[in-house]
């Protein structure tokens, strides 16, 4: 007893603006740390939760059935599992309700890291309907625009009725994303409750022809079909006035010459797609128009072929 791992899974993009619920993008540079120990006592434990600063958490709890990393290690355990138990850690790198895919990350982390104590008994597509589970609990719904990302790596597409089969899906040429995370909090679970139960076909036949033509352009690296198909039109102007920067940090975008910008999944954070050479520049114009509102934010440049889930030393 006593062996232990340690893994890291990213944070992630979810929708990519123009798929809700069925596609997602890692992130580099992000993300969670999970440390996976065995111990001699049976079942699923948590002895710590570490926020940002190294600090015990003051949100998330300790109770394995109230820990997104913990339920869904519970859900692998219990299907592959021995007589001892498993201990983690948890040292959180993603904010909570940022849009980011913090719930995710961690229960991808632990997922991940419990396989490897396991003897790698599962290969990794194979955890995701485990990560599912934890991730299920903290949003409300099972989606995997966020799981599926951090725990794959790069761009994936992963509707429900696929699940627990996932797409990766290939990615443009010398295009990167753009991260903003302002210094706001916006609920998923919340957030997924307010928006409408029914939409016409015009708007659906418009939301499709661009998650169409977006998934084409990024096969072909044609960056102005990018540019005309990054769109949301169903959920964003849902969202929008949920995240009291988005509009200022969306026109700094496109000004600066974005292929298009939307919320990162629910909101508060908010993604750019845009030719690498001008990633800097536009992260600096959007933190810019975010901070002259007063507003606080941090933010990150990713490659669109980010790596998943992976042991640390």
């Amino acid at each position: 007893m006593g062996e232990s791992v340690t893994a890291f899974a990213p944070a992630s993009i979810g929708n990519v603006g123009v798929g809700f619920d069925m596609l997602g993008l890692a992130l580099d540079g992000v993300g969670d740390h999970v440390i996976a120990r065995r111990k001699d006592q049976p079942g699923i434990s948590v002895s710590e939760v570490l926020g940002l600063d190294g600090a015990p958490h003051p949100y998330l709890s300790k109770d394995p059935e109230h820990n997104t990393a913990s339920i869904a290690v519970k859900a692998l355990w219990n299907d592959y599992g021995d007589d001892h138990g498993v201990d983690l850690r948890i040292h959180k790198g993603v904010p909570l309700q940022s849009g980011m895919g913090s719930s995710a990350a961690s229960a991808v982390a632990a997922t991940f890291a419990v396989n490897q104590l396991l003897g790698t008994p599962l290969p990794t597509p194979n955890l995701l309907p485990y990560a599912l589970a934890g991730e299920q609990y903290a949003s409300g719904g099972l989606h995997a625009d966020n799981v599926a990302p951090s725990l794959l790596g790069g761009m994936i597409y992963c509707p429900k009725v696929l699940l627990p089969e996932t797409v990766r899906m290939p990615v443009p040429k010398g295009v990167s994303a753009v991260l903003i995370h302002p210094e706001l909090q916006v609920n998923t679970a919340h957030a997924r409750r307010k928006l409408a139960k029914a939409y016409s076909m015009e708007q659906w036949l418009e939301q499709q022809a661009y998650f169409g033509g977006f998934l084409a352009a990024c096969a072909a690296s044609d960056l102005e079909l990018i540019r005309k198909t990054l769109k949301d039109v169903i959920v964003e102007p849902q969202r929008a006035s949920a995240v009291s920067c988005f509009a200022a940090v969306k026109d700094a975008a496109v000004r600066g010459g974005a292929l298009g910008c939307s919320l990162s999944g629910s909101g508060p954070s908010i993604f750019a797609l845009t030719e690498s050479g001008k990633a800097g520049n536009l992260a600096t114009a959007m933190e810019q128009a975010c901070r002259s509102l007063g507003i606080d934010c941090q933010s990150w440049v990713s490659s669109l072929d980010a790596p998943g889930a992976h042991l640390e030393a």
